[in-house]
């Protein structure tokens, strides 16, 4: 009997029937194979060159398959399923323009180390390279923000690279791979012959840490004084929250996260200084500006985080980084005591052997800056402020909501007013900075964690990248509360310009955009706006009472900004503090 005609079974005899040696096509074999890794949602967007494959889903109804309204969409909710589940994210498009869309989701997933397995078509392996009809070289395309690609030519291969795909998308520094599937290969049919085995030749990341380099770093911390670990993006995607946890209150070391780090370390406690760098907290940059020993934990001294390297740590006597990517080691900074392995493994190895640091003044003087420098803003009750309305979210989801941003203002308000429980409920696009990311990753979220509530918080500008997104939210009933804090402009675009440009505003005005409450209406999505303080409060509880997906509008002013801040060139001592200096 054909897999594709029969009903739902149990997952053991599904998985039974799918290792069978059927005689089969590439299109079915890579299903089987999708369902043998274990993906229970792929993100995709139909066309001609990947019409066999989705042919084979037509009442295949195992295999869960969501149609997203643009290609972008499909891989940004790809990207934020791996995030916030940990498992490989999966999308699929077709040939040329189709796999060209998925270039800016590429790359983000790259930049921030996210595994993905992205699936295109092409033309038939005749026609490649004569520029025939959605011809496009997309593994050529995409070959410096690709973990690896493959090109398939023969239906043989593909269980083998399905596999292998896997494998290396989530191992070692995690990162996107590419299968290129023409269109012959995916109609030509072979008995399938499952794949459990991996061995690449060239390819072994190291897991296990050189343990006397992990004992010069425990030597370093008995002797510190001052010491601060920078947490990044590393701590979250192995899974090391409770590691780090522990080696922090073995160490008594005070921890700062960086961007993709939030939510690696829970923000409660007492240890825990914020953000650095450019918009970092006072307490996290001074903190850094006058540690004795830096210990870097999955953040790769990220130029934002660093700012002008130059005057980076002047008092810093040794610095320590833990990464699973040797190269990302000495890159940007010097380092003088290299861990390489992966986070978890190192530190459960140090927690064996971790004491405290000689760091009990060094506490008391960052508790005295905590209170004496928090993060703040001119709060009114004539205005809705966008950090009273993170702080309001924080507060009613007591820091346990999946949390999504777009890039910008708001993203940055979210990373500083949120206050996170729990590891990977932070998902925003860090490295690349993709504005349209923040909608479509929680989509995402969602799908690969039903049972949690995801909140994205977006501004007007980037949310309008990806809003056609919201009809599949309306269709399948998917329950994302979408935030939109709309100033009516390109904030961070604005804030650089008054400052840095000397108020030389620049093509920044969006007040044509949409009435966002008739948009979400017009998808079959509720839709609430807020101007006042009351206002807010009110609907942001009726949007939390509501079952399915709501946009809510919330008004604010145009001139508000993010502080503190760093300017471009400047250090991290050189903070502009805004109302509070």
């Amino acid at each position: 009997m054909n897999v594709q005609t029969e009903p739902k079974r149990s997952k053991e005899e599904l998985m039974e029937k799918l290792r069978q040696p059927d005689l089969i096509t590439g299109s079915e074999i890579l299903l089987r194979s999708l369902l043998l890794e274990g993906v229970d949602c792929v993100f995709g967007y139909p066309g001609g060159a990947v019409l066999y494959i989705y042919d084979a889903m037509h009442g295949f109804s195992d295999f869960n398959h969501l149609l997203t309204r643009h290609e972008q969409g499909a891989i940004h909710a790809a990207d934020g399923y791996a995030r916030s589940t940990g498992k490989v994210g999966v999308c699929i498009a077709t040939s040329g323009p189709g796999a060209t869309n998925l270039v800016t989701g590429i790359a983000t997933a790259y930049m921030d180390s996210v595994p993905l397995v992205v699936i295109t078509g092409n033309v038939a392996t005749s026609f490649i390279g004569t520029d025939a009809f959605q011809e496009a070289d997309i593994t050529g395309i995409t070959m410096p923000i690709t973990k690896h690609s493959y090109l398939v030519r023969d239906v043989e291969d593909l269980p083998r690279i399905i596999h292998e795909a896997f494998h290396i998308a989530n191992s070692g520094r995690k990162g996107p791979v590419l299968i290129d599937i023409p269109k012959d290969v995916s109609a030509k049919k072979t008995v399938f012959k499952p794949v459990t085995d991996v061995s690449i030749r060239g390819y072994n990341p190291t897991v296990q840490p050189n343990k006397l380099q992990v004992d010069k770093l425990i030597k370093a911390i008995e002797e510190a004084e001052r010491p601060v670990i920078i947490a990044g993006g590393g701590v979250v995607y192995a899974d090391a929250g409770k590691e780090l946890v522990e080696f922090v209150n073995k160490t008594r070391i005070p921890v700062t996260t960086t961007l993709l780090g939030l939510s690696g370390f829970p923000s409660a406690h007492e240890l825990w200084m914020g953000m650095p760098g450019m918009h970092g907290t006072y307490t996290a940059n001074t903190a850094i500006q006058n540690a004795d020993l830096i210990i870097s934990i999955g953040s790769r001294f990220d130029d934002r985080v660093t700012m002008n390297l130059n005057g980076f740590a002047p008092k810093v006597k040794k610095i320590a980084h833990i990464d699973v990517d040797p190269a990302e080691i000495g890159k940007n900074v010097k380092t003088d005591i290299p861990c390489v392995g992966d986070v978890k493994a190192v530190l459960e190895y140090a927690n064996t052997k971790a004491k405290p640091a000689k760091s009990d003044a060094w506490i008391t003087e960052i508790q005295d800056n905590k209170v004496k420098f928090p993060l703040k803003y001119n709060d009114t009750d004539n205005e809705l402020k966008p950090q009273f309305v993170v702080e309001m979210i924080s507060e009613t989801t007591k820091g346990e909501a999946i949390v999504t941003t777009d890039v910008g203002q708001h993203q940055m308000w979210a990373a500083q007013f949120y206050r996170f429980k729990n590891p990977r409920s932070m998902v925003t696009s860090g490295g690349l900075g993709t504005m349209g990311f923040g909608f479509p990753s929680a989509i995402g979220a969602q799908m690969g964690n039903p049972d949690k509530l995801v909140v994205s918080i977006n501004g007007d500008g980037g949310v309008q990248m990806c809003a056609q997104e919201l009809a599949i939210c309306a269709i399948h009933n998917i329950p994302v509360k979408v935030v939109i804090i709309n100033n009516q402009v390109l904030g961070m675009v604005r804030q650089w310009q008054e400052i840095i440009y000397d108020n030389r505003y620049s093509h920044i005005d969006l007040a044509g955009s949409p009435d966002f409450v008739k948009l979400a209406e017009a998808y079959g999505v509720k839709g609430l706006r807020a101007r006042t303080k009351e206002e807010a409060r009110r609907v942001w509880q009726e949007a939390l009472d509501t079952p399915g997906p709501v946009v809510i509008d919330f008004v604010v002013p145009k001139g508000e900004n993010v502080f503190p801040m760093v300017k471009a060139g400047d250090t991290i001592s050189d903070m502009l503090m805004g109302d509070s200096e």
